[in-house]
């Protein structure tokens, strides 16, 4: 964990485009321990995936249910090791191989952004790979906070002589070289224990990633991703909100209210057990009331009731009333995130919603109505092997931390001893704004 020490996560090599690959993800959440081991293989770019470089087959998979984690924190660390063991084994003896490392993924920590502003001379009469380095450097020197640490660093716009908006600055002629870069941070005290997890089951974490953008690389269409789109993750104990614009990531924020917390709406007020009312909100659960709901009844067994007596009864329509407000909580807990981030300035961006917790029925259209934009609920996409049980939203971080390895090689992490020339003072989301208003 010497990373973690240094205020940076653990960053893995760029995958090569020409070559294939085994990756192995572990995404572990307040619900389940999920891990998924792939082969990534090569293939032509195309659409609307045209910016993966390899197709993902899926040789194994295993999930089990979460032990000592809550809100994706680490509360017991044998019980957390148990379930990561019991989910990986499944995993390799499915695919037939022996994991020595995986890529975790992070929704705990209180995820937050920050954007960067650097600026430097140019050495020469044009860009060159030096210079680009350089200016990484000086904007991710400043990146590093103390208890928190780096998840993500991502250049998402050069300037060059002023001129901004520039993909790849790379042999262009200019003298001042600018850039933007979005860092995604999160509590060191969340992370180092979810990563001894991990290691006390004689795994290397290769990299740890913020959920919610795994959640939107799975689950987006480029356009989605160019146009501007927010992909909201609704956990079992966090909800995580991923911001894209231009095929970039520039928001990541979240809070500790998720699924679980309906469930345990669900045990005090129908005076259930935990697991039964776990399985009557997925079998049952609903947010829009019908015509007949009153009619409808459900049986519900009771807490310390003897088997042999019958459960009592419960209307469907008392069900929506406990499950429905504790959804619109979170609905509009993640408006006001949401109205508080870049994504305000594009009023037709769409949402789309991943999670377990987004599989209610009628939660896209309370969505819609209590957000106020498009919204409909992401799948993995171009998951080629995955079974029909991890086609859904709530496997969507899993795969997305599949779809990784092809992104890694966006960010910048290593922090370099050099000066920075000029960096922005303004605020975050009026320097995210007026980049989307400069660069689209």
């Amino acid at each position: 964990m010497n990373s973690l020490g240094h205020g940076l996560a653990p960053k893995m090599k760029p995958l090569s485009t020409k070559r294939s690959a085994i990756v192995a993800a572990l995404d572990i959440g307040t619900s389940k321990v999920a891990c998924l081991i792939a082969r990534l293989k090569p293939r032509v770019q195309q659409e609307p995936l045209r910016r993966r470089t390899h197709a993902i087959e899926i040789l194994g998979i295993g999930h089990t249910r979460a032990r000592g984690i809550k809100s994706g924190t680490v509360i017991d660390l044998a019980e957390a090791e148990e379930a990561v063991r019991h989910a990986v084994a499944a995993a390799e003896r499915m695919a037939g191989v022996e994991l020595d490392s995986v890529i975790a993924s992070v929704s705990a920590g209180r995820l937050s952004s920050e954007l960067f502003t650097a600026t430097v001379h140019v050495a020469g009469p044009t860009v060159t790979p030096g210079d680009i380095e350089r200016v990484l450097a000086a904007g991710s020197r400043h990146s590093l906070r103390d208890g928190r640490v780096v998840l993500h660093s991502l250049p998402i716009g050069y300037a060059l002589d002023g001129a901004r908006g520039i993909r790849d600055p790379r042999g262009m002629l200019g003298k001042r070289l600018g850039v933007d870069i979005h860092v995604v941070t999160a509590d060191i005290a969340a992370l180092r224990n979810l990563m001894l997890a991990v290691e006390h089951c004689h795994l290397t974490v290769e990299a740890m990633v913020a959920t919610p953008y795994m959640a939107g690389l799975a689950v987006l269409a480029d356009d989605e991703a160019d146009l501007g789109a927010a992909v909201i993750d609704m956990g079992a104990g966090t909800t995580t909100i991923a911001v894209f614009c231009g095929g970039h990531l520039v928001h990541t924020d979240g809070f500790a209210v998720g699924g679980h917390h309906v469930t345990m709406d669900l045990a005090r007020g129908l005076n259930a057990n935990i697991a039964d009312v776990e399985r009557l909100k997925t079998l049952h659960g609903n947010v829009l009331a019908g015509v007949s709901d009153d009619r409808d009844v459900i049986p519900v067994p009771g807490v310390g009731v003897d088997d042999r007596e019958p459960p009592h009864l419960v209307s469907r329509a008392n069900l929506i009333g406990i499950i429905k407000p504790r959804v619109e909580e979170i609905l509009e807990m993640t408006r006001d995130r949401l109205n508080a981030s870049p994504f305000t300035a594009d009023p037709r961006g769409r949402i789309i919603l991943t999670g377990g917790a987004s599989q209610l029925t009628g939660v896209a259209e309370l969505a819609t109505r209590i957000l106020g934009r498009q919204v409909r609920i992401g799948r993995p996409l171009g998951i080629a092997g995955l079974p029909e049980a991890a086609k859904g939203a709530a496997f969507a971080a899993s795969a997305g931390l599949l779809v990784y390895p092809q992104a890694a090689h966006l960010e910048h992490f290593e922090p370099r001893r050099t000066r920075q020339v000029a960096t922005g003072t303004d605020g975050y989301f009026s320097r995210v704004g007026r980049w989307l208003r400069e660069s689209f």
